[in-house]
């Protein structure tokens, strides 16, 4: 007992309550437990709280109308955002769900976050994209060249836009010359897709443009969708005139700049393309006449200096007539010379050819082969007699040597061929025995026997035990 009368209390040694764990160890399951469980998830939500430190990264809330999570997407994954959220978006985010230690926060860690429905638009981009392209309705081959020099050009567009604007802008200042129809069209909403199929079959009919712009000015991508329809894209597919796509600005794609014939990033673009430029054709059209005003008087200078020369050279054209003619002259007799001389020749050679014919006869010749074959032909008789008596002595020779060594032959002298009840021929009297039943082949004929002794070499008789 101490000084104030109280017991002291001492541990226990047989402590049987379970251990408890640390607050870090129990976050530190609890992450991991999340990370395994939800390796990846996509999430929709509105954003709330939006701030961005300097440090780059993004945190925010995702909420709904009963339930709120925290929300984290590091520098290196928000810098890859075109365009940076704003409070009270409605946003979709794929990332992983985990568990902040420090203060046992639970969140998501963010990799990608996109406006929500734009998915399903993204979805549906895809899925047209991949449809058409399979069709070939993207190959090169089937694309129609732009003209170089358009003399009409169509504009697919709205009138009150600002594309038609900067079209006919580019235009005037490039080549004003080159007249342009406006087929008007609305370029957003639910009619619009409908409204510039008509009007792309509008420029069609009218016959006039050989080049056709389609486009519209920028906006978001629910405002550009018509220009992701299937009705559009097969009637830019369709169309006879050459078509290009202007829609949006240069980060827009849709699946019309992949149908048409040419992609332009903007509607000035497109009509920069296809226009030629008129101050450029001024310079070179000044150029080209200088070129040619310098060249016509080198041209002529040196035409009149050829002519002085020829002038000079130039001779009385009587003169030069004679001597014409005495060089025909000259050329006659030669030529009747030459004539007599060939025609000597070719009498010499036809009668040196009508000898070696008469020597060369056929009938000569055809005597002479004759007697050669009856020659041969005797001696070819005379071979084969030859031939046939000696292989008919050696067949005879060889008949005799057949008949000495044949088994018959040895027969007809008295012998037998003798063979045991098996059939197997017999040289020894030693394997019978008495009562064995044995077969004799002579000369003619055969029987069969039973055998009453043996004897052996020595002509004893061997009795049977």
């Amino acid at each position: 007992m101490n000084r104030s009368g109280s017991t002291p209390l001492t541990p226990s040694t047989t402590d049987t309550r379970p251990r408890a764990l640390t607050v870090s160890e129990l976050n530190h399951q609890a992450r991991h437990l999340l990370e395994s469980s939800f390796m990846q998830v996509w999430v929709e939500g509105e954003l709330s709280g939006f701030s961005r430190p300097s440090s780059g990264h993004w945190y925010f809330s995702l909420k709904d109308a009963r339930c709120q999570i925290r929300c984290a997407m590091f520098r290196g994954f928000n810098q890859r955002i075109r365009n940076i959220p704003k409070e009270g978006d409605q946003v979709r985010i794929r990332g992983k769900v985990t568990l902040y230690e420090n203060r046992g926060d639970f969140q998501i860690i963010v990799e990608h976050i996109e406006p929500a429905g734009l998915g399903a638009l993204q979805q549906a981009f895809e899925q047209l994209k991949a449809k058409l392209q399979a069709e070939g309705l993207f190959d090169a081959g089937r694309k129609k060249p732009i003209p170089a020099m358009p003399r009409h050009i169509g504009v697919v567009t709205s009138p009150t836009g600002a594309a038609i604007h900067d079209i006919l802008t580019v235009l005037a200042r490039r080549c004003p010359a080159i007249p342009v129809t406006l087929y008007p069209t609305a370029v957003q909403g639910k009619e619009a897709t409908a409204d510039i199929v008509r009007a792309i079959d509008r420029a069609q009919a009218h016959g006039k443009a050989d080049v056709l712009i389609v486009g519209r000015g920028g906006g978001s991508l629910e405002d550009l969708w018509c220009f992701n329809e299937e009705a559009v894209a097969r009637a830019i597919a369709g169309c006879t005139i050459p078509t290009v796509s202007a829609v949006g600005h240069e980060v827009d794609v849709t699946i019309a700049d992949f149908i048409a014939d040419l992609r332009a990033p903007t509607p000035s673009a497109a009509a920069e393309k296809i226009s030629p430029d008129q101050s450029h054709w001024l310079r070179q059209i000044r150029d080209q006449e200088l070129r040619l005003g310098n060249a016509a008087r080198r041209s002529i200078k040196r035409l009149e200096t050829q002519l002085g020369h020829l002038s000079a050279r130039l001779r009385d054209p009587r003169r030069s007539l004679l001597e014409k003619a005495q060089r025909l002259d000259e050329l006659e007799l030669r030529l009747s010379k030459g004539l007599t001389q060939r025609l000597d020749q070719q009498n010499v050679r036809m009668e040196h050819l009508r000898q070696r014919l008469a020597m060369q006869s056929p009938a000569r010749q055809l005597t002479g082969c004759q007697e050669t074959l009856m020659r041969q032909s005797q001696s070819l008789h005379q071979a084969l007699h030859q031939q046939l008596d000696r292989y008919r002595n050696r067949l005879e020779h060889t008949a005799q040597t057949l008949h000495v060594v044949s088994p018959l032959a040895t027969l007809g002298r008295g012998y037998a061929i003798v063979r045991d009840d098996q059939g197997r021929i017999l040289r020894d009297a030693a394997g019978l025995s008495e009562g064995d039943r044995i077969r004799a082949r002579l000369a003619s004929g055969s029987f069969a026997a039973t055998v009453t002794s043996v004897d052996d070499q020595n002509g004893a008789s061997r009795l049977k035990d």
